[in-house]
């Protein structure tokens, strides 16, 4: 692994950091899961896409710069460092684009990509269901031909920015003949819009008012065929290359964990009592923890640009980031001691909550440890 960055890298790494110090709000924007946030955001993701700094690893056909990963982890470590808002385009650039690339149609990656890249259209996921999570082979969602196309029914619930998103992408079982025993056979991979004849969308609500979800009802909703990806019935092998993305480098870049950890220094120098040597540790156990984290993924960019894939070693990404998040924030909540309920301290409060659900999304922690034992390190399968 080579940590020496190329003229090239440094001067890509001065334009980004110029364009955010002149673009970034110099006021946060409000939460992107209020229907105001959600629009301050969106145009948010406008103004990053007019000079091309919304998807900057794409090719520039679909609005990016076509560089490659070193720069697009250069380009989050800035954009973190800066304070920029949160992604409400996240599930679209990050889960959905990457399949596109891997199994759409040059028809599809035309006509979806360039819209997702500018914010014009917001996409939900829709996966999980009221008894089918973390077992995504038990969804019963239905999709059934039709002429042109296919009829999904069904319901997905916990589905991520659907309360004010534009359309959404899924599984469905297209084929309920299957053996019950191999339930990840006979899975189709569907996209379809929010808006359509057929489509509830009920947010759910939080004790904070904020509808970060929202359950969808599906009743003979039309899809036509032009908005399949890859071949029907093989739904499950392509969401998983989705769901490898999401637990991989593209969901939680290490320039997240380092702002964060940076910041979190800067409240310790202010607020932090030096003869609290346990609380000390801890902070800089939060700062190594966030290198770590850097130095692996630039070791994982090295085998990408080599030509290698990392497969199954997501999930020790997915494991370490969600449950080291949780740490970072809860540190931050002891410095702050009742001042983290506070205005001031909001931010470490929201942040906390939020990262208790990170072992729970992109599959639970419990399941990614299943995939560590079994294909990793070997071990027999356990009992189900």
């Amino acid at each position: 692994m080579d940590l020496d960055f190329t003229a090239g890298e440094g001067e890509f790494r001065q334009r980004a950091r110029d364009w955010l110090a002149g673009h970034v709000p110099g006021e946060p924007l409000p939460s992107l899961e209020t229907r105001e946030g959600f629009a301050a955001h969106r145009a948010w993701e406008g103004e990053l896409a007019a000079d091309r700094w919304s998807v900057v690893s794409w090719p520039e056909e679909y609005g990016g710069q076509g560089v490659d990963i070193v720069k697009w982890l250069v380009f989050e470590e800035e954009y973190f460092a800066a304070g920029g808002p949160g992604r409400v385009s996240q599930n679209g650039i990050n889960l959905l684009a990457p399949t596109l690339f891997d199994f759409g149609t040059d028809e599809q990656r035309a006509r979806i990509l360039p819209p997702m890249a500018s914010g014009e259209v917001i996409w939900a996921q829709a996966w999980s269901e009221p008894e089918s999570g973390s077992d995504l082979a038990s969804l019963r969602s239905t999709a059934c031909r039709t002429e042109g196309g296919w009829l999904i029914s069904g319901q997905k619930t916990w589905s991520s920015r659907a309360a004010f998103a534009d359309r959404a992408f899924g599984l469905f079982r297209s084929d309920p003949a299957v053996d019950s025993a191999k339930p990840h056979r006979g899975l189709t991979y569907l996209m379809f819009p929010l808006d359509a004849d057929g489509v509830t969308v009920r947010p759910i609500g939080r004790l904070d008012g904020k509808p970060a979800f929202a359950e969808l009802f599906l009743d003979d909703v039309f899809v036509p065929d032009d908005d399949v990806i890859g071949e029907p019935g093989q739904g499950w092998r392509i969401a998983m290359s989705t769901t490898g993305n999401e637990r991989g480098l593209t969901l939680r870049s290490p320039g997240r964990f380092v702002a964060t950890a940076d910041r979190l220094v800067r409240q310790w120098r202010a607020h932090g009592d030096p003869g609290d040597t346990a609380l000390r540790d801890r902070v800089a156990d939060a700062v190594i923890g966030a290198r770590a984290y850097q130095l692996f993924t630039w070791a994982n960019a090295s085998r990408f640009a080599a030509g290698e894939t990392i497969g199954a070693e997501s999930s020790l990404n997915k494991v370490f980031w969600s449950e080291y998040d949780i740490a970072l924030h809860e540190t931050a909540l002891d410095l702050l001691g009742a001042e983290g309920e506070l205005a001031d301290g909001g931010d470490w409060a929201e942040g906390y909550v939020f990262s208790l659900a990170g072992p729970i999304y992109a599959g639970t922690n419990e399941i990614q440890r299943d995939i560590i034992a079994e294909r990793l390190l070997g071990l027999p399968k356990g009992r189900r």
